[in-house]
């Protein structure tokens, strides 16, 4: 196993990653900006290198510093817990050509996945069901709006590079496509560098659902079940849960094994998700994959009582997969809120100050808290106003929602 892995993220995901290496004896190293210099992943890491001022382009995105730090300190391989570099292919040469092993898929996993249009001709390919829709490279604006009138609306414009909600247009009508189309594209083009987009039926009133695989360098495959993160707000996920409720057991079935058949013709390894837009009467297609850890991998975890880091660290390894397939099953009911610092009256944007007073709910096998915020510290603008994860478990959803209630109701903060 790993001596010492770099962990090139902050905040909940870097306490989290380091957990786990501590209960396997793997030594730590922390990177941190100006903004991060008493943050607690920065306390909690055995080793912590200074990469650069508070905005996260100038350290938490600065690949030849953070390969520079593992360099320094000996560190095997690199973590890259979610969000900044964990999806980037430029970060994964970079690892690959300095012999440190990168915690995720191979490279060509990640393009393959990166841009939604070449991972939906792959899928087609592969047999995974997609949501009707033109997926292809001509980008011409009137034959765009040619397919979307052939679709029916309303139909969804998105991003091909997109992420996170951002360009994403809804049209209900066929006279505002163009408008939207140039909307859209512009949007892309200032936050992904890559303004080709594909156009999709929307589907009213949708679920959306994603599968947990694994893959490791033997060749083998699992499912770790699904999670439902149909609660949502502007595209981004508020709460989540695991299994899905109300859903047939020949439905589910059916998505673990596309998202087993999409993690293996790209020859997957490691964690990853596989998204699906789900109809109300159980339909599934195909949306991305995020060839990464998920920020609501705990569910998975708590259900499962898998250590998904621990799965993640070995598999880098080159060892086999911890489980087989039939050695997985589900255990009661998770159910997991992010809590944010976000103001309600304008709009849910983030909040930012001092937190005064903090008192997270007692932890036990029914509650957990994942976390990178102790009391005293400030939420910056400069990245994720999340505080913490709280995620709860029991015997059925019933029992979690009321246990979810509790807890929330144990959750004390003031200030910002």
């Amino acid at each position: 196993m790993f001596n010492k892995i770099l962990i090139a993220n902050r905040g909940e995901i870097a306490c989290r990653v380091i957990r786990t290496a501590k209960k396997m004896g793997i030594a730590t190293v922390a990177v941190y900006s100006d903004a991060d210099a008493q943050a607690q992943h920065v306390q909690q890491a055995d080793e912590a290198i200074y990469i650069g001022e508070s905005p996260a382009a100038q350290s938490y995105l600065q690949i030849e510093r953070i390969i520079q730090a593992a360099l320094d300190t000996g560190a095997e391989a690199i973590h890259p817990g979610y969000g900044f570099l964990s999806e980037n292919d430029q970060f994964a040469n970079a690892c690959q050509k300095n012999n440190i092993v990168f915690i995720g898929p191979p490279v060509d996993a990640i393009l393959a996945m990166g841009l939604k249009a070449t991972s939906k001709s792959l899928m087609e390919k592969a047999g995974v069901p997609l949501t009707p829709g033109y997926h292809g490279t001509n980008q011409d604006p009137d034959f765009l709006k040619q397919q979307a009138d052939a679709i029916g609306y309303p139909v969804l414009i998105k991003a091909s590079a997109g992420g996170g909600g951002k360009g994403m247009r809804l049209v209900d009508r066929g006279e505002d496509f163009l408008s939207h189309l140039a909307s859209c594209k512009s949007e892309a083009r200032s936050s992904f560098g890559n303004d080709d987009v594909l156009v999709e039926r929307y589907v009213v009133q949708p679920r959306h659902i994603e599968v947990q695989v694994f893959g490791d360098t033997h060749g083998n495959y699992v499912h770790l079940f699904e999670r439902d993160c149909s609660v949502q707000r502007r595209h981004q996920k508020v709460l989540e849960e695991a299994p899905a409720p109300q859903m047939a057991e020949p439905k589910l079935e059916a998505m673990r094994q596309a998202a087993i058949d999409a993690a293996r013709a790209v020859d997957y390894v490691g964690a990853g998700t596989v998204e699906f837009i789900v109809e109300q009467d159980g339909t599934a297609y195909f949306m991305e994959m995020n060839t990464r850890l998920q920020v609501e991998h705990p569910v998975t975890e708590m259900i499962t009582g898998q250590d998904l880091v621990e799965w993640q660290l070995r598999v880098a390894f080159g060892e086999p997969l911890p489980k087989q397939q039939h050695e997985l099953s589900i255990h009661g009911h998770a159910l997991e809120a992010r809590v944010y610092a976000e103001e309600p009256e304008k709009g849910f944007l983030p909040a930012i100050g001092k937190i005064h007073y903090l008192h997270y709910p007692q932890q036990n096998e029914h509650v957990r808290v994942d976390s990178g915020i102790v009391e005293g510290d400030e939420i910056t603008t400069f990245y994720d106003p999340m505080i913490a994860k709280l995620i709860v478990w029991a015997k059925n959803r019933e029992a979690a929602l009321t246990q979810m209630h509790h807890a929330l109701s144990q959750f004390h903060l003031d200030g910002l």
